[in-house]
């Protein structure tokens, strides 16, 4: 049943069941986790999130980016009913199953680029990227792999090596995966003040990566794969420039390196394209996928051009990826999509976008709103004129509009990232703009 107000905030948070789950949680679960503030989830439906004490929270993170969908779907909830009362698990690495090959084949389809394609399952991102690492290093032959700051790719050893966005990620995990280099990915927010437009910061770094990196630190011949993200995640959602994409295309192309797009957090329609780097109207050699795949289902992909995926059979596998229930949710998720998905996240991601600048312009701790499609960040400051980051007023907006009833999470140092299921409507964005802006003035005032 639809929830009929959202928020509905009943009383102070987390309220007593709450308290009891997280108190266990203290006990028995790994320290390791992010927990930003006491929400504990118990249902949901669309873009409606319940906790435990009966309150229901407003979710504008889908789990991450992961609800494509938004929570519950009933068409994705029949799918997955429908597969686990067939069978539940017949390993794809040795057998065969329909759902395996229909879902690669949706996939191929709607992967930019006139080359046709192959996919590799597996359960996650990081684990996608892990294969993506592998293959590019058994087709070129060649050790290196180069990523960019400020990245995000996993927290596995292969992933954690191409990540550079925070310390904690690395700290006491060494020694990392060698033969990583990094470049620097164009962020003009942040960029050198002769550096006064977009195309001026990615040529700047592009620029980097021919006169220093392949100059200084590994050759070019050396270099099996350039893994970037179409728009940087954890790094702050940072939407690049309009030549940085194919400058990157260009230069791999140059020197017979692979070209990796990490669409975990972009793809599946978030941007308003069913892959992000169609924006920019390329092709990569290979591409990771995962979080909006399935909808909520643990499901990652990889998806490469068939003349590049030729490794022989026990090269590289996976017991659960590609799991029949998996499959038949992201079949499921993508069907959804193609029925006007990822149109509405594109015309409500540009509605929120122009929501949320016009209400930054009263407020001069924004620095910058930005976003494609349904994937928009607001960037916290001191000041307009300083730039200078304020990652505790982020954190503290976190909190405020927990309180008020809305799931929010950061990115970056000092952003907070607007990532909801497509199923958003303008209505629920608006709420979401009111209720972020009160928020705001909340935490200013302490």
């Amino acid at each position: 049943m639809p929830y009929s107000n959202v928020p509905d905030i009943k009383m102070p948070l987390p309220g007593p069941k709450a308290k009891a789950v997280i108190e266990a949680d203290d006990k028995y679960i790994s320290s390791s986790y992010t927990r930003g503030y006491p929400m504990v989830i118990v249902r949901g439906l669309g873009l409606a999130a319940e906790d435990v004490d009966g309150n229901v929270f407003l979710d504008m993170t889908a789990g991450i980016a992961v609800n494509a969908t938004g929570h519950s779907h009933p068409r994705v909830v029949r799918a997955i009913q429908d597969a686990a009362a067939n069978f539940q698990h017949m390993s794809g690495t040795d057998f065969y199953y329909p759902l395996q090959s229909t879902l690669a084949k949706m996939l191929a389809e709607r992967t930019p680029g006139k080359s046709d394609k192959k996919v590799f399952f597996c359960n996650s991102g990081t684990e996608a990227i892990e294969a993506c690492i592998k293959l590019a290093r058994w087709k070129t032959g060649r050790p290196w792999v180069l990523s960019f700051r400020g990245a995000f790719h996993g927290r596995t050893y292969g992933s954690m090596a191409l990540s550079a966005s925070k310390a904690v990620h690395r700290t006491r995990f060494a020694p990392i995966m060698p033969a990583v280099v990094h470049g620097n990915y164009p962020y003009p927010y942040r960029a050198a003040p002769h550096l006064d437009t977009p195309e001026k910061v990615a040529d700047d770094c592009l620029k980097y990566l021919t006169d220093t990196v392949f100059r200084r630190e590994v050759n070019a011949d050396e270099v099996a794969a350039i893994f970037v993200e179409a728009i940087q995640g954890e790094g702050g959602y940072v939407v690049p420039p309009d030549n940085w994409l194919p400058g990157l295309r260009e230069l791999c192309t140059k020197h017979g390196i692979l070209l990796v797009v990490d669409e975990i957090q972009t793809g599946m329609g978030r941007t308003g394209k069913f892959f992000a780097h169609d924006h920019w109207g390329i092709e990569a050699d290979i591409i990771a996928c995962a979080k909006g795949i399935a909808s909520g289902m643990p499901l990652g992909a990889v998806i490469a051009k068939a003349d590049v995926m030729q490794w022989p059979p026990g090269t590289h596998a996976s017991t659960f990826g590609g799991n029949p229930i998996a499959c038949a949710a992201a079949v499921e998720t993508i069907k959804l999509l193609d029925e006007g998905l990822v149109e509405n996240a594109g015309k409500v991601g540009g509605h929120l976008i122009g929501k949320l600048k016009e209400w930054a312009g009263t407020c001069d701790r924004v620095g910058e709103v930005r976003g494609r499609g349904l994937m928009v960040a607001v960037e916290f400051v001191k000041s307009r004129d300083s730039k200078e980051p304020d990652p505790a007023l982020r954190n503290a907006v976190e909190q405020t509009a927990f309180k008020r009833g809305m799931l929010i999470l950061g990115c970056g140092a000092n952003n907070i990232r607007f990532c909801p299921s497509l199923t958003i409507t303008e209505a629920e964005a608006d709420k979401a703009v009111e209720i972020f802006a009160a928020s705001v003035v909340d935490a200013v005032k302490g």
